[in-house]
This record gives structure tokens, sequence and C-alpha cells, in this order.
């Protein structure tokens, strides 16, 4: 069967792209080896009670800002987003607690009052912040108009944070809520921290009934517009001939034919797909398989006693001491985590569900990585409840009692992203991106063939709003630049369309 796009992998990224080419009119086919898509956004069920995998709020949804007009021709703009708290992001460090405002204006106003000597920083650090945001989608203009953000990938994010505050705590409380990216002092280019923490300083939002039902939207629009979503369909090779993909070949024998392939997988599984390929020169493939991966995640998911803690509508981050940028060291207890409640869908006034989430380097995970699921043993069974162990109590600083409210948890880890969603390492943000070598590790969404085309958090950047903006790239490389920038900038998202609880 043959199809005009066949996308593999039904992650965000390659989600967003099999909606946008099935509104453009194409004939697309999206396969996911899963028995559930959504990738890292998917839920999961657990008794009664659904769980959020990594989504837990996105930014810049307000009308006239970054994401709302991507969010209205996807159809997301009607889920049930709840705007949070002004001052969305509570910061404790070494026991003093500090907090982050959404709305750039908000945001030097209630830092300025706490770091008053530090005032003119934090204006021209938030204009910084403001134009990445304006900034993000520019390449997507048509020819000669577009103003590149590149400078930004290969200035060091730690350099310029050091350059231009002299107060080591303000850096720490700047950084604080960006548990969101991997803080590496030697790599992270300021445009990753500038929005990875910008978007969401325009406005942040939780999703009521979680993260869930921004993939099955997506799935639901796809089919309306005459695309397919399979899942258990696992892509075995990707068969070349005469420098292109001429058929997709699946685990079960089925084949496909399509003009065009996206691949939303890591670059490095992407390759390993291409087993007797001539083109995709072995320069390529070593460059991907070199390429390192950044941290995973351990996320403690807890049910809490109904009508036990009072539902917080803003996010908490808990470090023991100061130094944020170097607080994870591996195989040493906890010592910083997020803290992200669950908007209650009944309407109550308190919170059911509670995710902490802490950094886990795979070396920590990597000697059960060759065993199966509940095959690991006793010991990777009592480091996990270790580890679960000690987020809660670091949790108590902030949540005191929090012990005992649980009525259950859930423990994931890296091993746990990578067996159900297949990230190698169970990366939670793709790509180490490195400033001082940006043409290596930003990733163009093309490859060495032509018709097979990349999409995903591993490319240029990673969470809801980078992975969509990835997307519109993907996309632009087969409907043209023109057609995208129309696209984002149509006038068919009406603000009644938006659902606000």
């Amino acid at each position: 069967m043959k199809y005009d796009v066949l996308i593999i992998g039904a992650g965000l990224g390659g989600l967003v792209c099999g909606h946008i080419l099935s509104h453009a009119g194409l004939r697309v086919k999206v396969l996911e080896q899963g028995t559930q898509i959504g990738g890292c956004i998917q839920s999961y069920r657990r008794g009664r009670q659904d769980y959020d995998t990594g989504f837990h709020y996105v930014g810049g949804l307000g009308e006239g800002q970054s994401l709302h007009n991507v969010f209205g021709r996807l159809g997301l703009l009607s889920l049930p987003w709840q705007r949070m708290d002004t001052d969305f992001e509570h910061i404790r460090i070494g026991g003093r607690d500090f907090h982050l405002s959404q709305g750039f204006d908000n945001f030097v106003r209630d830092l300025s009052a706490e770091f008053p000597h530090e005032r003119d920083g934090i204006r021209r650090y938030a204009d910084l912040l403001r134009n990445t945001v304006d900034q993000q989608f520019s390449l997507l203009r048509p020819q000669g108009e577009a103003a590149s953000p590149f400078d930004l990938f290969e200035r060091n994010a730690w350099a310029y944070l050091t350059e231009t505050f002299r107060d080591p705590l303000l850096i720490d409380v700047l950084s604080g809520a960006s548990l969101k990216m991997e803080l590496r002092k030697e790599t992270l280019p300021l445009f990753t921290f500038c929005h990875g923490n910008g978007n969401y300083i325009e406005s942040s939002w939780r999703l009521k009934a979680g993260g869930g039902q921004i993939a099955q939207t997506l799935a639901e629009g796809i089919r309306r517009q005459g695309g397919e979503v399979t899942c258990r369909a696992a892509v075995e090779e990707l068969v070349e001939k005469d420098g292109r993909i001429a058929l997709v070949r699946l685990d079960n024998g089925e084949a496909y034919e399509a003009a065009t392939v996206i691949s939303d997988l890591h670059p490095a599984s992407t390759c390993a797909l291409l087993k007797r390929s001539e083109r995709m020169k072995t320069a390529y493939r070593h460059r991907m398989a070199r390429l390192e991966n950044t941290f995973g995640m351990l996320t403690v998911s807890l049910l809490l006693r109904p009508d036990s803690l009072p539902y917080f509508n803003h996010n908490r981050y808990v470090y023991r001491r100061p130094g944020v940028w170097g607080f994870y060291r591996p195989g040493e207890p906890v010592s910083g985590l997020m803290i992200s409640a669950r908007v209650p869908e009944d309407g109550s006034l308190h919170a059911r569900q509670v995710d902490l989430l802490t950094p886990v380097a795979w070396e920590e995970c990597a000697r059960w990585a060759e065993t199966t699921v509940g095959h690991r043993g006793e010991d990777y069974a009592a480091w996990k409840n270790r580890k679960a162990d000690e987020c809660i109590a670091l949790a108590e600083e902030t949540v005191p009692g929090l012990h005992g409210l649980i009525e259950r948890r859930y423990i994931s880890t890296p091993l746990t992203y990578r067996d159900y969603t297949r990230t190698p390492q169970g990366t939670a943000y793709g790509l180490r991106k490195d400033a001082g070598n940006a043409l290596s590790t930003l990733l163009s969404v093309r490859t060495p063939l032509p018709n097979l085309l990349l999409t995903g958090q591993n490319l240029m950047l990673h969470g809801v709003c980078g992975v969509t903006m990835t997307a519109l790239f993907t996309c632009a490389e087969i409907l043209g630049r023109e057609w995208m920038w129309r696209y984002i900038g149509g006038e068919e998202n009406k603000r009644e369309n938006f659902n606000i609880y």
C-alpha cells in the first residue's frame, strides 16, 4: 500500500506532523510499535486512576502567545486547560523560599524586589527571554525574512548567567525551575535555557485529566482528515533503493511505500533500521551513534488519601543546598526535585495525585538494562524504593507530613522510559546539545536520504513547545516555509474556542 507520508513513531512530534500533513491533504499513516500512542505525553492507568508519563505543564497558550495559534490549528485549545498561579514556580534552596512569576513584567517586578541590586540584569534577562520566544518560529518565515537564533545556540548558558549576575543565589533562583532541562555548565546552550524558561514565563498551564488527551486529540484529528494511526506496528527495516527509501517493512511482514518517510525515533534508532543502506554513509551513522544523551528521570507518582492535601496550582522545587547547576551527583542521595500536583478532576479543592521528579543518569540503572520488566530482582526494587523514600523525605520540606498522606505510589526510572517509550537510555530530553559544538549537536530534519526526514526532541529543542516547533520545521520540508508560515499565522483561531477552567 502506498502513502504520501509514512510517520514512524506516534510521539508528540510524529502526531503533530501527521495532523499538519493530513490537514494539507496528504495521505498519511502513522506507525506506532507500542500499544499506546503519545510517547512521553501518554497516560497510563493503575487501578482506577490515570497517571501522566512525562507531561506536567506547558507554556505560551495565552492569546497572542507563542503556542496559541499552533495549538488552535491542532485542535488542542479546546482541551480543559487551567492557568497556573501568577507565582507559578515556588523554589526552595537551602531552606529559603523564592518564586518566579508568569508574565514578563511580573517576573521582573517580583525578582527585582527580592534582588534589588540585580534589577538591571533581571530586566535585560527578561528582554532576552521575550526575544527568544518571539524568534523561535522565525526560521519559518519566507526567504529573506528570517532572523536566526543560532548565535544563542553557540553561547554557553552558564557563562551568560555568571557574566550578567553577580549574586550566585539569584542564578540559583533563575535556574531552580529548570529541572525540565539538563543543567550542564560545560555544554548547555543559552537558547535551550531561554526557550525552556521563556515560554513558561509568558504563561503557564496545566491540563485537567492529563496529557494523554493531547495525543488522543491529535490522533482523532489525523483520522478525521483522512489519515491513519496504527498501534502494534513495529518497523523492522527501511529498505533503500537508488538512494531513497523505497519500502517500510514491519516485523509482521507487512510493507508500505511512501513518497516521504518521517522518523520520530531517536536518530541512532532510525539509522539502525537502515540495515542495507548504501547512501546513509558510515560517517553519518557514526556521528549519530557518538552523540550523547541527556540524563533520565525518576518519577514517584503518588496517590494521596482523599481530602488530605489542599491542591496547589503551582510547581514546587526543593534543593537541599545552594548550587542548583551542580546539585545532581550520580549515586548520591536525592538533593533536588520537582513537585507537581495534578488538577483535581472532580472539582475538589484537594489534590489526589502528586508527582515527584528527580534526575537519574543511565549509569545508575544500567546494570539492570539487559533484564526484562518484572525480572530485575530485589536489588532493583530496593534501589527504586530507596530513591523514592529520599524524594518523599526531601519533598516534606515544602509538603509537611507527605509520607503519611500516601495511599499508593508508583515509581518509574530511565529503564521504565526506555521500555515503554523506546527512548535510548531513557533520556528525558533527547540528545545533549553543546554550545561549544552546536553544528554537530543541533541536528537538521534532513538526512542523507532525500525522502527520509527526522522530527522529535532530539533535533533542536525538547518539551511540548520544542517538539511542536521542530515538527513544523519537518513539515516545512514537504509543504514549504510559506505554507507553514501561513498555517501558524492564520485567522482560524478564535478566543471563544479556548476552554479555560
